[in-house]
């Protein structure tokens, strides 16, 4: 059976989701928790916590899912050091320093790999596997076929079938840090998908928002893809929802009706969609929480409390009952696990009139009232003509309840040791006194009036390589995988292709491709997508055979010139920043791909350009303003190489911006941005 795995933002959600059946829990503490503006919980309410839920059964998972920098690694290493030590049963974690910390300091204690590494093919999954995590979280986008392939490759498989849907693949959204400095990568997102974002200029609409998604409804299909466990999106909501969404998850997986007006009732955005599941994207799947959605939830709150007034039975216990003349009472109890405990009252008195019978006694057993326990029978070995009150009978069986319960919480203890260690004891040294200059292009036009001796790279396109002239490129010809696919067989394929051809490297833009290069023993190069934001996620990915890694662009300058460069580090210096991939067009739902002007519009009148990478299945919304630095390069001292990435630009602009960058001058452009290089991220 797949566990359904709640959310709980705060104390009252997890009591929620405990009383309406959830297998399991995912919680935040107090710092690196990408939903950082939730309750979440203190270190004294997170060991709590987890004693509550293993009394119960009930596994309880941190995300410690956040970008971790090179300043904030002590301070991780402890969060990781508390959670082994009050023996949470997994870390769900984006951050490669993580998988570092975990594998030399708590190897016994599990990690899952969170939907923000983007993992979505067969090879994104097994270097997952291959890095130590026992659970794969999948992106929310992926069709049934898929989640059910995957979900049989030797490591638990993670999905969500309720809850919000970022329009974004998770962990590739970077609008909200670009528009505030509020990075989702840190837990802070500001939801800029939710305002008024048009493909139609002058029109107020709404199209980068989606609906809900939830597939509890077909949970019969869910099951049999195999998917290990059923994650309710929610850390946000409140309690209401948690109990509503988990009530209904439990009921659907016991195969009775979920209750999807109810769900739709405690929160929706114009009801629900189940479009990746089914493969099918479009104007179906975008929606908007509205006056009339806010009122009706508020008119159900009220009635949801009752979904968790009392608590859910986890187990039936059975009790054995002794009162022996001269010696002390004693009450047995023993659930279905094998658990028991023994607890011991006073000597019997012996009775004035009539002896204290079987039925006497299970009538005090079988109040176990608000317990996680249901009667299930007793045995009673009572000598004749003895007296045990009522009350005594009752405190026997509290005793004996909360007694199994600490038996329970033992058995199901998750605490490993943890050995402190400094897990940045490694060489740097991979620094350049002067970057080299790679260019990405998105038509092979745009090389016609530059020299190409000025280059270190050349990055295009997958589809674009495939037309260009290799032999001519030689080994300056580069790969850029697609940033997501349905179809990774294909990519391999096309490789493999170009490979003949002469291609010798590639750019990784998510962690599968690093697994693929190494098989078609292809030089990989690590582009910004796979978030390297501190030294130890970038010698991990050295370690995986990056030979040298694109920084994140939520970094600061000075972040990017102070990591410990085991590889070579560069980064974006030029063009017009990816603020969002998502593989659900907002333009094509909106006004079809005829009409489509490869441009959005934000409600201050900017525009987002949009590119189009169809053949592959996914868009990317880039930012308004182009990034330029070509006469702060010495601001990113010690880095390999700044590579500038050109889109609608002519060849002729192309050629002014290389020589810009080889000569560090000034911008000539209108509307340029430094990114976050200066402001960062919150």
């Amino acid at each position: 059976m797949a566990e359904i795995l709640s959310p709980a933002g705060s104390p009252e959600a997890l009591q929620a989701a405990l009383r309406c059946g959830c297998g399991a829990v995912y919680v935040g503490g107090r710092s690196f928790s990408a939903r950082a503006n939730a309750a979440n919980f203190s270190d004294d309410e997170l060991a709590q916590a987890v004693r509550l839920c293993h009394i119960r059964g009930v596994k309880l998972y941190l995300a410690i899912n956040t970008l971790i920098l090179d300043s904030q690694l002590d301070e991780c290493m402890r969060a990781v050091e508390f959670a082994a030590n009050i023996g949470v049963d997994g870390l769900i974690t984006q951050d490669l320093c993580l998988v570092e910390m975990v594998r030399r300091c708590c190897p016994q204690l599990e990690i899952h790999a969170s939907t923000q590494m983007t993992l979505h093919t067969r090879n994104g999954v097994k270097i997952a596997k291959e890095l130590g995590f026992s659970r794969a979280v999948l992106s929310r986008e992926l069709p049934e076929r898929i989640i059910t392939e995957l979900s049989q490759l030797g490591i638990e498989t993670e999905i969500f079938v309720h809850g919000a849907l970022c329009m974004s693949v998770s962990g590739q959204c970077y609008m909200s840090a670009l528009i505030g400095s509020r990075s989702a990568n840190r837990g802070l997102c500001a939801q800029a998908c939710r305002l008024a974002v048009s493909a139609v200029k002058g029109q107020e609409r709404y199209d980068l928002s989606l609906k809900d998604m939830s597939v509890l409804d077909v949970m019969p299909r869910v099951l049999a893809t195999g998917a290990s466990s059923l994650k309710i999106e929610g850390r946000m909501k409140r309690p209401e929802y948690v109990a509503k969404a988990t009530d209904s998850a439990y009921r659907a997986c016991a195969g009775l009706d979920p209750d999807m007006n109810g769900l739709a009732a405690v929160f929706s955005r114009g009801g629900f969609t189940k479009g990746y599941f089914e493969g099918r994207t479009g104007a179906e799947m975008f929606g908007r929480r509205d006056s009339e959605d806010a009122a009706v939830s508020a008119s159900v709150l009220p009635q949801l409390h009752e979904l968790y007034r009392s608590e859910f039975k986890r187990d039936t216990v059975r009790f054995a009952f002794s009162a022996r003349q001269g010696s002390a009472v004693q009450l047995t109890v023993s659930d279905t696990q094998g658990n028991s405990f023994c607890a011991v009252g006073e000597i019997p008195q012996a009775a004035q009139s009539k002896g204290l019978t079987a039925e006497q006694v299970e009538k005090q057993l079988k109040k176990l009232g608000d317990t996680i326990y249901e009667y299930g029978g007793c045995e009673c070995d009572i000598g004749e003509m003895l007296y045990v009150s009522p009350a005594q009978i009752n405190a026997l069986r509290r005793a004996a309840c909360e007694g199994l319960d600490g038996v329970r919480a033992q058995v199901n203890d998750r605490r490993v040791p943890f050995e402190s260690t400094d897990i940045t004891d490694f060489e740097g040294g991979c620094e350049k006194d002067r970057p080299t200059i790679r260019i990405e292009i998105s038509r092979l036009s745009q090389l016609e009036k530059i020299d190409l001796n000025d280059t270190e790279f050349v990055i295009m396109p997958l589809a674009l390589c495939e037309k260009a002239d290799l032999s001519a490129l030689g080994e300056k010809a580069m790969a850029a995988l697609p940033r997501f696919t349905f179809d990774e067989e294909n990519v391999i394929n096309r490789l493999k292709a170009l490979k003949q051809r002469g291609l010798r490297h590639i750019l990784a833009t998510n962690l599968a491709h690093l697994r693929i290069g190494r098989q078609l023993g292809l030089a990989l190069h690590g582009d910004f997508g796979l978030n390297a934001a501190n030294s130890v996620a970038v010698k991990l990915l050295g370690e995986m055979g990056a030979a040298d890694v694109t920084a994140s662009f939520e970094l600061k300058a000075a972040q990017i010139r102070a990591l410990k460069k085991s590889v070579p580090v560069g980064f974006i210096g030029y063009g017009r920043l990816p603020a969002m991939l998502t593989v659900n067009c907002p333009i094509r739902q909106a006004v079809g791909c005829g009409r489509c002007e490869k441009r959005l519009f934000d409600p201050t009148g900017r525009e987002l350009c949009v590119r189009c990478a169809k053949s592959e299945g996914y868009v990317e919304i880039l930012n308004s303003d182009v990034l330029f630095t070509a006469d702060k390069t010495a601001d990113f001292k010690g880095a390999a190489f700044v590579q500038l990435c050109f889109d609608g630009e002519t060849p002729q602009q192309v050629a002014d911006i290389v020589r810009a960058y080889k000569n560090g001058e000034k911008a000539r452009l209108e509307h340029i941005t430094r990114g976050l290089y200066y402001r960062g991220i919150i």
